[in-house]
């Protein structure tokens, strides 16, 4: 029962949590709020305490994290640049890893090499979803963000690969070589790939199957959405390659592979909101873990700093500055290098790193917070070596990467509302203009489809459909798809009708939905009614509000 009770008010506090953030008379980050009200519940005064499995914490919150992100992705962003995200998420994470791994090694004399570089594996990747808790969603340059996105992404896997290693190396299962290590990080990386697509597309066939054998049972299809993030992690695990790039490659793969697409109207409409309220759960765990270690994390680490001749306790929070200093001029230095390389030698197709301003610079940098992924990986981090000794300095790995955690989420408040003051941010004009050209492609194919359609019915004798009321009937939806094809000429006014008419409608349906209540409240229609009908105008309401 404690463990029940301990998770239910976990769920509670994480939802609870962004009611928080919006009643303050202040404006304070939700993660940082998550890690706040998780370090209160720990102090003696509510004594809440989480006990876990590390290998167990990394099966749990890596694979539906990575996985959601991986759906996510801006697929032609991602495309796009991907010269930029790769140099991000693969080349700065060697130089992390390699770079801030050894001066580690220097600044903190009790960490052994290996893992300092465990160390900075698991401070090496960023945390988009983090950024976007910080300066809300839409403030930073499209043209930034999804660079940012995609090497969130990317350099999850990435860091995570590397911790690994280190890991490895530290427990004695694995001996370093550079040319080993290569051939490895290849084999498990192409291999944890090849492993999300291959559980993704048989979650595909499997729905198709249960859709023909079962009919559409849109609870089922979501459940096992659910699982795939962890059935493609485990089976990657089980053959000997990347579970993290499994779970990526399955979440990339779900809406890219035509699976969504061919599943059933039920299941897409709820899968979106399903991950969406997962996603936010499992952030929010992450943090609100965060807050519960670390008054602990703090009491340990300090008394384990006393007890250490090696370590001085004032030392250990300035070299959390130190290495956050570090991480943060490794950024900044090699974007201004990329920038530079690609004004120097590739004038045919330069990178988006080209047009950049210094403060455009400034604002990718200090937006590589650190965040949930960081947590979760330092975490994992097993307790003992198979030897039964304790893990070298782990209590020290756990200490700075929660330290920089928090100290990135800070200098993030601080630093970049005034980086994007008068930052022009035309995205939303664009993205406007993006979707009317779509909106009026799609109505021209489908003025051009009822034509045809009405062409066949009116030769069709069987159907036996009176002439006028085919005419009358097509005519109208043409006439309400030509008014859309036709809103691309004008913009302005388009919105300004699209915005009144979708004023009109929500009145309508929220009248229509309180009549509906009236009738039950008067027993002239039952429960079962009610709902159906409800269901009807929640769909066409979503639809209307989603469109804002």
């Amino acid at each position: 029962m404690e463990i029940f009770f301990t998770i239910l008010i976990m769920t509670l506090v994480v939802s609870l949590s962004g009611v928080f953030t919006r009643v303050l008379p202040f404006q304070i980050p939700l993660p940082l709020m998550q890690i706040a009200i998780g370090a209160l519940l720990a102090f003696p005064t509510f004594g809440l305490h989480v006990e876990f499995d590390p290998e167990l914490f990394l099966v749990l919150f890596i694979p539906p994290l990575l996985f959601a992100d991986g759906w996510k992705t801006p697929t032609r962003e991602f495309l796009e640049h991907g010269r930029e995200i790769f140099g991000l998420a693969l080349a700065l994470v060697v130089i992390t890893v390699v770079g801030i791994g050894f001066l580690i090694y220097w600044l903190v004399p009790g960490i052994p090499l290996v893992p300092a570089f465990a160390l900075a594996a698991v401070l090496s990747p960023t945390d988009a979803v983090a950024l976007s808790g910080i300066v809300g969603e839409g403030r930073i340059p499209k043209k930034i963000m999804g660079i940012l996105q995609g090497e969130a992404l990317m350099n999850d896997a990435s860091g995570l690969v590397s911790l690994k290693f280190a890991v490895a190396v530290a427990m004695g299962t694995m001996v370093f070589t550079v040319g080993g290590a290569t051939v490895e990080f290849m084999k498990v990386a192409i291999g944890g790939l090849l492993a999300g697509f291959v559980v993704s597309w048989l979650y595909g066939r499997s729905l198709r199957f249960l859709s023909r054998w079962g009919g559409d049972e849109p609870a089922t299809q979501i459940v096992l959405l659910f699982l795939l993030p962890f059935a493609s992690y485990l089976i990657a695990e089980h053959i000997g390659v990347s579970g993290i790039l499994a779970a990526v490659a399955a979440g990339m793969t779900i809406t890219r592979s035509g699976v969504m697409r061919t599943a059933p109207l039920a299941m897409r409409l709820r899968a979106n909101s399903t991950w969406a309220m997962l996603e936010f759960v499992f952030n929010g765990m992450v943090f609100l873990l965060l807050g519960l270690q670390l008054p602990g994390i703090l009491e340990s680490s300090l008394a384990a700093a006393e007890a250490d001749p090696n370590v001085e306790t004032w030392m250990l929070f300035t070299d959390i500055v130190l290495i956050y200093g570090a991480l943060m001029l490794v950024r900044f230095g090699w974007l201004w290098t990329m920038k530079r390389f690609s004004l120097r030698f590739l004038h045919k197709k330069p990178m988006q790193f080209a047009s950049w301003s210094d403060r455009e610079l400034l604002i990718a940098t200090f937006a590589g917070v650190r965040g949930a992924i960081t947590l979760a990986g330092v975490l994992s981090i097993p307790l003992l070596l198979p030897g039964g000794d304790v893990f070298p300095a782990r209590y020290e790995l756990v200490f700075l990467s929660a330290g920089v955690i928090l100290f990135s989420l800070f200098v993030g408040v601080i630093a970049l509302p005034p980086l994007l003051q008068h930052i022009e941010v035309r995205d939303h004009a664009q993205q406007y203009k993006e979707e009317r050209m779509a909106r009026a492609a799609t109505a021209d194919v489908a003025i051009v489809t009822i034509q045809k359609m009405e062409e066949r019915l009116a030769a069709d004798i069987e159907e036996n459909i009176d002439n006028q009321l085919l005419t009358e009937v097509s005519s109208r939806v043409i006439g309400n798809l030509r008014r859309r094809a036709d809103g691309r000429n004008n913009i302005e006014s388009s919105l300004q009708e699209e915005n009144l008419e979708r004023r009109f409608r929500l009145a309508a349906l929220r009248s229509e939905r309180a009549e509906l209540y009236h009738l039950r409240a008067t027993r002239q229609i039952s429960n079962e009614t009610l709902q159906k009908l409800l269901h009807d105008l929640d769909l066409l309401e979503a639809l209307l509000l989603e469109r804002k």
